[in-house]
């Protein structure tokens, strides 16, 4: 085993943690959007429960 092939190695290894890397960031950033989303779609539903019981209330008084 000579000093290229070491350094073979190496390069070969880092390439595989960057990509494994790159590979858990898509996962998290993906898992982020799908919560972002949940949590968005959630807020609609409560402010839509809100005014839709806020609405007939005010109706109901004029």
């Amino acid at each position: 085993m000579n000093v290229d092939d070491v350094v073979a190695e190496k390069i070969a290894a880092a390439r595989a943690r960057a990509e494994n890397a790159k590979r858990r960031r898509a996962a998290l950033a993906a898992a982020r959007q799908r919560g972002l989303a949940h949590r968005h779609a959630a807020k609609l539903r409560r402010l839509a429960a809100e005014s839709g019981s806020a609405a007939p209330d005010t109706e109901e008084s004029q």
